[in-house]
């Protein structure tokens, strides 16, 4: 599918669903007026992430205590299984983020309310859940259809059906999603955030979700190289946070005092 073909599908895509238009409005004016704030402060960043960033490994034993050796072993056959369906999904999304970093994040605050912000085939949810059914918790996903793709359906594709039981998932927008989130539950154990990319889109989930962390609760986030705004973010609270190198690319976690 070309460039030209996918962005007119995917405005079509909005156009059938009303309650997208704020959406659509927000990314016509990321794309047009704010197209250049998107990657605010990168170079900045980048440089700060590179001399902080350690491994996955290292971070949780760290920050956690935590040794990420067993998580492997221990869903082999779940992780296999969900491997075979992203390669038998006829569209292409995200691939496996910071897996272990996300389920001890878990495991450590014994997590009952989880929040995340973009899923594609669902390895974070994955992630998430195998530590949620312990003890009957709940995920809580926000994610965007895939219209360009039509691709609605393979939200979430590789989760197993026996881990649906606990995740509710928000087909909208951050900014229309949270709040009905929010309206459901108010505290959380674990946010992660991997939606917007954009600066703006950025500080503003940030801030949303933060103020629903419980203390001792653990923030992550993916993609922290793409702009300032998670370094301007931690220091403006005055948060220390710990950056993970992952993949050639930077995520963000900390635990919340």
């Amino acid at each position: 599918m070309n460039e030209i073909t996918r962005v007119l599908k995917t405005f079509y895509g909005y156009l059938k669903r009303p309650d997208l238009y704020p959406e659509l409005g927000r990314k016509i004016l990321k794309n047009t007026v704010n197209r250049n704030n998107a990657f605010k402060g990168k170079e900045k960043t980048h440089s700060w992430a590179q001399s902080k960033a350690i491994s996955q490994q290292e971070a949780v034993s760290r920050l956690l205590g935590i040794n990420i050796a067993p998580f492997r072993n221990e869903f082999h056959d779940v992780l296999e299984k969900s491997e075979q369906r992203e390669k038998e999904c006829p569209i292409t999304m995200g691939g496996p983020g910071a897996l272990e970093l996300i389920y001890y994040a878990c495991e450590y605050t014994q997590a009952k309310n989880v929040v995340e912000t973009g899923v594609a085939y669902g390895w974070s949810s994955l992630a998430s859940l195998l530590s949620l059914e312990k003890r009957d918790g709940t995920l809580y996903s926000s994610d965007m259809p895939y219209l360009g793709q039509n691709g609605d359906q393979y939200v979430g594709y590789i989760v197993p059906e026996n881990l649906k039981t606990h995740w509710k998932l928000f087909r909208f927008a951050d900014k229309e999603s949270l709040p009905k989130i929010f309206e459901e539950n108010q505290n959380f154990d674990v946010i992660h955030y991997d939606s917007d990319k954009s600066y703006n889109g950025r500080v503003w989930a940030y801030n949303e979700l933060y103020k629903h962390l419980r203390s001792g609760g653990v923030f992550i986030s993916d993609d922290i190289g793409d702009n300032s705004a998670y370094q301007d973010f931690c220091e403006k609270n005055q948060i220390e946070t710990t950056v993970v190198e992952f993949e050639g690319k930077y995520v963000g976690v900390f635990i919340k005092k």
